[in-house]
């Protein structure tokens, strides 16, 4: 019997992180009103602290008002349980404590039977290591997750919740953002999308926006053409191109176009630019996942600095369209992947099964509770993709794959 069932969002926002906690109160208060919801304030922040709030008559009645919105309404914060060196530094464990042990007894003190986690591959194996040691310590606990990330890098999940409207919306940012190209000659725009490891938050934007191009009508007499609204380059993490020939190539649409746009992954080059930083002796920041902090190192800005001189641009603009993304609420495409993984979540915590609910690409994209040492970070794009080859082809741009280079 389930009695007590906690929320926690983690990590990065994404599109869904509102609709799926509104949808997962909307659901238990449907099958099983007796059943007392929780949420954890801040993730796994607010589980070590004990720091919850109880989903009370109104917010059942209301729950439904969270799929409007986007962010989280029970909070987000970055704590890996298994660094406690960080957490001993931000006062969230004491000197000696072990984490993982800190949250379990958590958990089990205030009567946890099923965990809801909602978030990426580290959000959810972290749960699962909390599940196993509390079942080693003779106490049962459930945990059912939600695949969360705007990169759609959960193996062996098809698609995860909130990237399809990051996508529309990084679309949405450059039809703005891309307009400023008339605002003076000779411009470079590089619209530097999130994506750490993997490009499909790029490519899809890209994509979407060229699907837009493709409904609007061009007035070229008077200037308004779709070559100067058209993207002229797409550079994701998985592609290592030869930024010499890139040069050429863009300086000749520069001088034939007048102006240049290209869709930049936060992830891509950062290879060769922590190279750079290393040979000069500096530092190269990292977060406690151990990952590269990529707002300290700008990859947008090191591509505009390293082109606008090879292109011969007058101006360079870059714009980062990651939060206006990961923050908006979901679409309809969201809120109906998001509807059919509450619904299962909710069965398999009644059941008492244990995963990460997602259309598993191993296993003919079924939606089903995937066992959780299946779960990865990480996946990457596939640059084969017929679109993607496509849209490269269209732009002029050389497909290059032979040298992927993954960020850490």
């Amino acid at each position: 019997m389930v009695k007590r069932v906690a929320l926690l969002t983690a990590g990065g926002f994404a599109p869904c992180l509102s609709s799926a906690v509104g949808g997962l109160i909307e659901r238990y208060t449907e099958l099983s009103p007796e059943t007392e919801i929780i949420a954890y304030q801040n993730g796994y922040h607010g589980l070590l602290k004990g720091n919850f709030i109880v989903i009370d008559e109104e917010a059942r009645a209301k729950a439904g008002i969270l799929h409007r919105f986007g962010g989280s309404p029970i909070g987000n914060s970055r704590v890996k349980l298994t660094n406690a060196k960080d957490l001993v530094k931000r006062g969230l464990v004491a000197e000696g404590e072990d984490p993982l042990e800190v949250a379990a007894d958590q958990l089990r003190s205030d009567g946890v039977d099923v965990l809801h986690t909602i978030g990426g591959d580290d959000t959810n194996t972290t749960a699962a290591d909390l599940a196993a040691y509390l079942e080693d310590h003779g106490y049962h606990l459930s945990v059912v997750g939600l695949p969360k990330t705007i990169d759609n890098d959960i193996v062996p999940v098809r698609q995860s919740l909130g990237a399809d409207t990051a996508a529309e919306e990084a679309s949405k940012f450059a039809q703005n953002v891309l307009a400023e190209h008339r605002s003076s000659p000779r411009q470079l725009i590089v619209h530097e999308v999130m994506g750490r490891n993997c490009g499909w938050l790029t490519a899809t934007a890209a994509h979407k926006y060229r699907a837009w191009l493709d409904t609007q009508e061009w007035v070229p007499s008077l200037g308004l053409s779709r070559e100067r609204w058209d993207i002229h380059g797409v550079y994701v993490p998985e592609m290592s191109p030869n930024f010499d020939t890139e040069a050429v190539r863009l300086r000749e649409v520069m001088d034939t176009v007048g102006n240049v746009n290209v869709f930049w992954s936060e992830g891509a080059g950062v290879p060769e630019i922590i190279a750079e930083m290393t040979k000069r002796g500096e530092d190269v920041e990292r977060d406690p996942f151990g990952h590269v902090k990529l707002d300290t190192i700008n990859p947008g800005e090191w591509f505009a600095k390293n082109f606008a001189e090879a292109v011969g641009a007058e101006k360079v603009m870059v714009q980062k369209s990651g939060y206006f993304s990961r923050s908006a609420k979901a679409n309809e495409y969201d809120l109906a992947l998001i509807n059919e993984m509450v619904h299962l979540a909710v069965d398999a915590a009644f059941d008492g099964r244990s995963g990460v609910v997602g259309n598993d690409e191993e296993n003919d994209d079924e939606l089903s509770v995937i066992a959780f040492p299946r779960i990865a970070g990480h996946k990457a794009f596939d640059v084969f993709t017929p679109w993607f080859r496509e849209m490269l082809d269209d732009t002029g741009q050389p497909f290059s794959a032979d040298a992927p280079g993954h960020v850490e």
